[in-house]
């Protein structure tokens, strides 16, 4: 009898440390570099909305903008080493993790409209890629757009030759650096959240940012010309820790999951406009004159930076990059 009364008070008292662990919400932290009124920012607020609102306060997604907690060389060790869970980096920053593959995103003029970019993010390819971040204890969910990359500089960017000398800030890619020593400009690798204060200062002559970026983080400021030349694209993995994601309830994965699909639908259908209203916005400014490029020139550069992609087929895989142009089409 007493052993009876014994069992059933621990069963008691492992009920109620249950119950109260259960009451305790799951949190998960998703930092990130850019502000909140960019693409990928709203992205971040809307999947915390989704999330919290569908799991009744049971997960609640702390969102950190604008480098709060990391900058672009911190945030990825950040997450394997578990001090936050959640990430969107830009697909350049696993090219130095070691999964090289990941900067095919960055050659040149790889492609020319979302259409055919969806067919290689939202394909096999894309999941291929994804699928490669496992050995680096990541999740890889899902892939949101920001947009297509323009120039800037404190002149006209139109020729090749145009770049001549001028130092550009490039994200840490060997694809980005082969790109800009094609046209004879010196490329810079610097953290996003440095940009502004190194366009200010001149260590670095101009940059290559979406409309969205270029005008949240107030280059317009900075910065006399930008010139639209769509040469290459922006976008972001949503990223989890591996072990944290596999050590979550299978229901709070599924839900997590189609939180993440309606978000991700958000944000790639919010990038286009976004950035189209926020280049309004710096044309509005008055402080950066809009530089639109013919299609001769545009053209010009684009046969000007294709050799970067023979250079770097031996980096990223050479039946990789084929496998994009046959789903792209691209045409040198």
């Amino acid at each position: 009898m007493q052993r009876r009364t014994l069992f059933g008070a621990a069963f008691a008292l492992a009920l109620s440390f249950s119950t109260a662990w259960a009451a305790e919400p799951i949190v998960i932290k998703f930092s990130h570099v850019v502000a909140n009124d960019t693409p990928k920012g709203k992205a971040a607020l809307y999947f915390k909305k989704l999330v919290e609102e569908r799991s009744k306060g049971a997960v609640r997604i702390e969102v950190y903008p604008n480098s709060q907690l990391y900058k672009d060389k911190e945030e990825l060790e950040a997450l394997q080493l578990g001090a936050i869970q959640m990430l969107a980096p830009s697909l350049a920053k696993f090219g130095p993790l070691g999964v090289k593959e990941f900067e095919a995103f960055d050659l040149p003029f790889i492609f020319d409209n979302y259409e055919e970019l969806h067919k290689v993010t939202q394909g096999p390819v894309g999941a291929m890629l994804l699928k490669k971040l496992e050995g680096k204890g990541i999740r890889g969910l899902a892939y949101w757009d920001n947009g297509f990359k323009q120039f800037s500089a404190n002149k006209p960017l139109r020729t090749p030759a145009d770049f001549r000398g001028l130092k550009m800030r490039i994200q840490s890619s060997k694809v980005l650096d082969a790109q800009m020593r094609t046209l004879g400009a010196i490329p810079q690798q610097m953290a996003f959240s440095e940009v502004y204060q190194g366009l200010q200062t001149g260590v670095v002559d101009g940059a290559e940012n979406p409309a969205s970026n270029f005008y949240t983080q107030k280059m317009h400021e900075v910065q006399k010309f930008l010139s639209v030349s769509d040469h290459g694209y922006l976008g972001y993995a949503v990223i989890v820790n591996k072990n944290f994601w596999d050590g979550l309830p299978p229901a709070v994965r599924s839900q997590l999951e189609t939180a993440m699909q309606d978000a991700t639908k958000y944000a790639n259908d919010i990038a286009k406009s976004e950035n189209a209203g926020d280049l309004e916005n710096v044309k509005k400014s008055g402080k950066t004159q809009i530089v639109v490029l013919t299609a001769a020139e545009r053209a010009a550069l684009k046969k000007a930076m294709a050799p970067v992609h023979a250079q770097m087929a031996d980096r990223i895989g050479g039946d990789l990059i084929k496998a994009i142009y046959k789903e792209t089409g691209y045409v040198q």
